[in-house]
């Protein structure tokens, strides 16, 4: 009866062990990117915050149970543990401008161990617009925070996460890929040095004070070297913080079209869902230069076929090549050979996770065994096992361990582990 006992609910375990073996086979990622959409595609299924939320309530309604959702200006992806790849992609287009026949036809979809690299390449910069770019990180943190605190993160999303982060944080530190000074953000300085040619004493207008615009800010004053930059933002606080802190100036948002009208150059680094500047505002405007950093785009595009104007977007600063691209683009090995061993050790923690059900049952077993009449009574002529020695249950434990995990042998791990024990406890 003892023994009866302490192998009841070994089904249930079993099926635990495979729910956990199952995790990573039942991980997707599905998504656009700048690789086969422009930003026009890509801003169809640009997800704000508020579309995220719905995305991360809605959750459970299709069956997920860990998801987060990346919305960056190269790309939007779902990342899960799903029954099918299809559930995830249902859920994002639930909440997107795009459809999702749109979205099908042009997304890719990976899963198992192919999804899981590819988490690692994104969080690299690898996978980025421009190689290296490092923002990404930041951008990932976000998703996965909002994800967490609606409680949409698991045990398996929330160690890869971990994983992920530390293995970019060592591809930046100790291989070349992220060094030199080039992003989205670097790289409009560039497109505007580029198409000045060494022409001074232009009024920039920058709109959209967030990280994307500060940054720009920054490179302005830094690699141009003026201050004759107006900033304007819907939050008038954020926009005068940073103008006070590099010594710039400000204008209120109701004053946008007349600096529309005074401005040689405009940078507009926004999350409007639709544009802020439009091409009736400029079709009598001055010369201008006019970069739209935002997903989806906030400058009309159709700006673009005035012939007195100049616009690039996020896609067209990503064709700038330099030599520092060129750099990073030799560091691209290192930073695989990072990945490799930080994924290994996750899928070494997943296999041994997979057995822990195993594991904690044979030990909680073993320990029942103290109690039971049947198995004292045989054993009870040995002095040695009057009173069960945890060091010796701890031993049989760690033996079912190394055989699971290293010798991966088959059958019944309780009857083993049993025979093991009295073994012990006779000898």
């Amino acid at each position: 009866m003892c023994l009866r006992r302490g192998l009841k609910g070994t089904f249930a375990l079993s099926l635990e062990a495979k729910e956990n073996s199952m995790e990573i086979d039942q991980f997707f990622v599905a998504g656009i990117n700048y690789k086969k959409t422009d930003a026009a595609v890509r801003g169809q299924f640009a997800i704000g915050p508020e579309q995220y939320l719905s995305i991360l309530q809605k959750a459970r309604q299709y069956g997920l149970q860990e998801v987060f959702v990346l919305s960056t200006c190269n790309r939007t992806e779902i990342y899960g543990i799903a029954p099918s790849a299809d559930h995830l992609t249902n859920l994002l287009c639930s909440e997107t401008a795009g459809s999702q026949a749109t979205f099908n036809s042009l997304c890719y979809i990976k899963e198992g161990r192919n999804a899981i690299h590819h988490i690692f390449s994104v969080a690299a910069g690898l996978d980025s617009q421009i190689l290296g770019d490092y923002e990404i990180v930041g951008q990932m943190k976000l998703a996965v925070r909002t994800a967490k605190e609606q409680d949409m993160i698991g045990a398996f999303t929330e160690r890869l996460f971990n994983t992920v982060l530390q293995a970019s944080k060592v591809i930046k530190n100790e291989t070349g890929l992220s060094g030199g000074t080039i992003s989205v953000a670097f790289a409009a300085i560039q497109f505007i040095r580029e198409k000045l040619a060494g022409q001074t004493g232009k009024n920039i207008l920058v709109l959209g004070t967030g990280k994307i615009g500060r940054n720009t800010c920054r490179n302005l004053v830094d690699y141009l070297h003026t201050k004759q930059i107006t900033l304007i933002n819907r939050t008038e606080e954020k926009a005068t913080e940073l103008a006070e802190e590099l010594g710039l100036q400000t204008a209120p948002y109701s004053q946008l079209n007349d600096q529309v009208q005074a401005a040689d150059i405009i940078i507009v680094a926004t999350n409007a869902s639709t544009p802020v500047i439009m091409c009736e505002q400029l079709l009598l405007s001055s010369p201008k230069v006019l970069v739209d950093l935002s997903i989806p785009n906030n400058i009309d595009p159709a700006a673009a076929a005035l012939p007195h104007i100049t616009l690039a977007n996020v896609d067209d600063l990503s064709r700038i090549n330099d030599d520092t691209l060129n750099m990073r683009k030799a560091e691209v090995p290192k930073a695989l050979v990072v990945i490799a061993a930080y994924l290994g050790e996750f899928l070494e923690w997943h296999s041994l996770r997979k057995h822990a059900p195993v594991l904690k049952a044979v030990k909680q077993k073993l320990h029942d065994m103290q109690s039971c009449g049947l198995y004292l009574s045989s054993y009870q002529s040995s002095n040695t096992m009057d009173t069960v020695d945890k060091a010796a249950i701890q031993k049989v434990v760690n033996n079912v361990a190394l055989k699971m995990r290293d010798r991966n042998q088959p059958g019944c791990h309780y009857i083993e582990a049993i025979n093991d024990f009295m073994t012990i406890g006779i000898n």
